[in-house]
């Protein structure tokens, strides 16, 4: 008789229960994803109808082969053990264009072809090659304006964030963000003291970096974290560590940004005073930090607010969004975060709403609790940002609800 999966091991313990058909599905991917990237854009742009000549068609699908395997390939030697930089730009490259290729396949293959159906445009064959160089021309302009975008240094995005609980003597305090720097395989020094310099302009009162410094080691990147040493405020300069640095041995991006002259705030807090009143700036680590298995690593914000007058309004750096709900029960007056990157390449944004409370901005949640999400200064893999503009953001601080 065949046992079932209620049968107990020798020990009387119960085995495992099986996986389910999604979890059993999600491993697959990996595999999936990069098939559909290539495919769809490939069967779109070629075999919908165009009736291209053969040479056109073969050289066509020779491309898109040579992307599928060729994309996977780069990514686990630039990302893998082996961390080879150039493997890793040409991967990440491919990724984003694929990504967009992709997606403007779908929209365009579908969206164009159904209006040029219905306005009557030539025949089948017209309207496929009409589709194919539409695709071709916007995947183009977005790839190179995405690159632009990428690469620059942000805009400076400025609100007023009005704190009731905020001492009249703290009104107008400048607090500048700046995270998801992402220093990695593209060197990026001269951009990084670049952002600097905009910061320094700023005449900030504290600075504040949320997190996900670069991809890779403190001494892979030290290079372009750098500059960092030269941000200036008039009372502080803060960072907590985000869930990338977990990647790549956090501890030496806490020591390295200490160092720099930065106060990491790991689960404690430091008291701005200005105009006779007091605000508590508290970091936590990143949500990821007990999972990583570095000893002494943990989001806890108990510990951060520990011996910190409740009554003083309290200003929380964590990488997260998703922390807010734990942020809100405590009663902090302003949460900053980043990890988002505002999606960073449409239509990105839609998966990012799937974990994230909040993509972008500044939204209330809870009776006291005002949250701000930046969209991240530097980029994430992919050296592209389409409908995602980057920032470095001056929040000036108001007493009262005005």
């Amino acid at each position: 008789m065949t046992e079932t999966s209620n049968t107990r091991t020798a020990d009387g313990d119960a085995p495992a229960p099986r996986p389910s058909r999604l979890h059993r599905l999600m491993r697959y991917i990996p595999l999936i994803a990069p098939v559909l990237l290539w495919a769809v854009p490939c069967g779109v742009l070629l075999y919908a109808g165009q009736h291209w000549p053969l040479p056109v068609t073969a050289a066509g699908t020779a491309l898109f082969v040579l992307g599928l395997v060729a994309m996977p390939l780069a990514m686990m030697r630039g990302h893998g053990r082996r961390q080879q930089d150039r493997a890793a730009i040409v991967g990440d490259s491919l990724l984003g264009g694929s990504w967009i290729l992709f997606t403007w396949s779908v929209l365009l293959g579908v969206l164009l072809r159904l209006a040029l159906t219905v306005a009557g445009v030539g025949d089948g064959q017209d309207r496929a090659r009409i589709v194919t160089w539409a695709v071709l021309g916007v995947t183009a302009v977005l790839l190179a304006w995405g690159y632009a975008e990428a690469r620059r240094v942000p805009r400076v995005r400025t609100l007023d964030v009005p704190l009731p609980r905020l001492g009249a003597g703290l009104d107008g305090t400048r607090v500048v963000l700046i995270t998801d720097t992402h220093y990695g395989p593209l060197d990026r020094a001269r951009w990084s003291a670049r952002v600097c310099e905009t910061v320094n302009a700023l005449e900030a009162d504290l600075v504040c970096h949320t997190g996900d410094i670069a991809d890779g080691t403190a001494e892979r990147r030290r290079a372009q974290a750098e500059p960092l040493g030269t941000v200036r405020a008039t009372h502080a300069r803060v960072y907590v560590t985000g869930n990338h640095e977990y990647y790549s041995a956090a501890q030496g991006w806490v020591d390295l940004m200490d160092e720099l002259g930065w106060e990491p705030l790991r689960n404690r807090h430091l008291l701005l005073e200005r105009g006779g009143d007091t605000l508590v700036v508290a970091g936590v680590d990143d949500v990821t930090a007990e999972s990583s298995g570095l000893a002494g690593h943990g989001a806890h914000l108990d510990g951060a607010l520990t011996g910190a007058d409740p009554d003083l309004p309290v200003l929380l750096l964590a990488h997260q969004p998703k922390f807010i709900d734990r942020a809100a029960a405590a009663g902090v007056d302003l949460q900053l975060s980043g990890h988002t990157h505002g999606g960073q390449i449409w239509p990105f944004h839609h998966l990012v709403r799937i974990d994230q409370p909040a993509l972008a901005g500044l939204s209330r949640h809870g009776t006291r609790t005002l949250l701000y999400t930046s969209r991240g200064t530097g980029f994430w893999g992919p050296p592209f940002r389409v409908f995602a503009p980057s920032e470095i953001t001056l929040l000036v601080l108001r007493s009262g609800t005005a």
